[in-house]
C-alpha cells in the first residue's frame, strides 16, 4: 500500500479538527497541519492525533500557506482537507482501492458534498462540486491565490465517486462571517491582478450571481436552503465588486490598513 500524507492548514479549527482527524483513522501515515497561530484547542487536538504542526508569523493567503503544508509531507502520496471536511468509510476504501491500483493516474479528484444551514446540498452548483485533492507528491502544486486557490496537478486524473462531506456552514453567522472575510480577500486578489469595478458592475454580478444559483443551477430544488444560498452567493459577489469599487479611493484603502494594524496588534 503507497504511504499517504494528510495536509491541513488551520486557524482556530477546534470545533471541526477532532471530527476531520478521526476521519483520517487507519488511512494517512502521517498528519501536516500548517497553523496560524490557533488561540483555541486546535493545537492540543492535532497533538492528539500525533499531527506534525508549523506555525509560520505570517499569513500569505491560501495557496501559499497550503504549499507549506505540502512541503513538509514525505509520502508517496498527498491527500490535501480542509478541518471541515471529513470522509465517510466509503470514501476511505476507495482512496486505499485508488492508491492501490493507479496505474498512470498521478491525481484524483472527489465528489464533495456540502452541508448548508440544515441540508446536504445536493444543487445550486454545490453538488458534485470536485475537487482535486488526492495526488502523487511531486506532481502537483497549489496556486498562490489569496483566496479559491486551486490545485495545479501534472499528468493523468481520475475521478472518484464517493463524496467527501463538508461541514461547512451549520448558522447564518458563520455564511455572513465567511462573505465578509472572503469579500475582503477577493476584492483585494482582483486589485492586485489590475481588475477594476464601479457600483454597475456590482449589482449586475450580484444580480447574475442569484439567478444563475437559483435558476440555472436548480437551487430551486433544495428547497428553502437553496434559496438562501443564492441570496448569499450573491451578496458576496455584490460586496466583494463593491469593496473593489472602493479599493481605488485612497482614503478607503489607508481605513482598511488601519484596520488590520489595529487588528493584528
Amino acid at each position: 500500500m503507497p504511504s499517504l500524507s494528510a495536509i491541513l492548514i488551520t486557524k482556530n479549527e477546534g470545533h471541526n479538527l477532532n471530527d476531520c482527524l478521526a476521519s483520517l483513522a487507519d488511512i494517512a501515515d502521517e498528519i501536516i497541519i500548517v497553523d496560524s497561530n490557533s488561540n483555541d484547542d486546535t493545537l492540543a487536538i492535532a497533538q492528539r492525533y500525533g499531527a506534525i504542526v508549523s506555525q509560520p508569523e505570517d499569513w500569505p493567503g491560501f495557496g501559499t500557506q497550503k504549499n507549506r503544508a505540502l512541503d513538509l509531507a514525505t509520502s508517496e502520496w498527498v491527500l490535501s482537507l480542509d478541518a471541515d471536511e471529513r470522509l465517510t468509510p466509503e470514501l476511505r476504501i476507495e482512496i486505499r482501492h485508488a492508491l492501490a491500483y493507479a496505474n498512470e493516474n498521478t491525481c484524483f479528484a472527489i465528489p464533495r458534498l456540502s452541508w448548508y444551514c440544515g441540508r446536504y446540498m445536493k444543487h445550486s452548483g454545490w453538488y458534485p462540486d470536485y475537487v482535486a485533492r488526492l495526488f502523487k507528491r511531486g506532481t502537483a502544486r497549489f496556486s498562490d491565490h489569496l483566496v479559491h486557490e486551486r490545485l495545479i496537478a501534472q499528468g493523468k486524473a481520475g475521478k472518484l465517486r464517493n463524496a467527501l462531506l463538508h461541514e461547512c456552514f451549520h448558522t447564518v453567522e458563520e455564511v455572513l462571517d465567511k462573505i465578509n472575510r472572503y469579500s475582503s480577500a477577493g476584492a483585494e486578489q482582483r486589485y492586485q491582478q489590475g481588475h477594476r469595478s464601479s457600483l454597475t458592475k456590482a449589482v449586475f454580478h450580484g444580480l447574475w450571481t442569484f439567478f444563475r444559483t437559483y435558476f440555472i443551477k436548480a437551487g430551486f430544488l433544495d428547497g428553502r436552503e437553496g434559496f438562501i444560498l443564492a441570496v448569499s452567493n450573491a451578496e458576496g459577489v455584490y460586496y466583494r465588486y463593491l469593496k473593489l469599487m472602493y479599493l481605488e479611493d485612497p482614503r478607503y484603502s489607508a481605513r482598511i490598513s488601519a484596520t488590520k494594524s489595529h487588528t493584528a496588534n
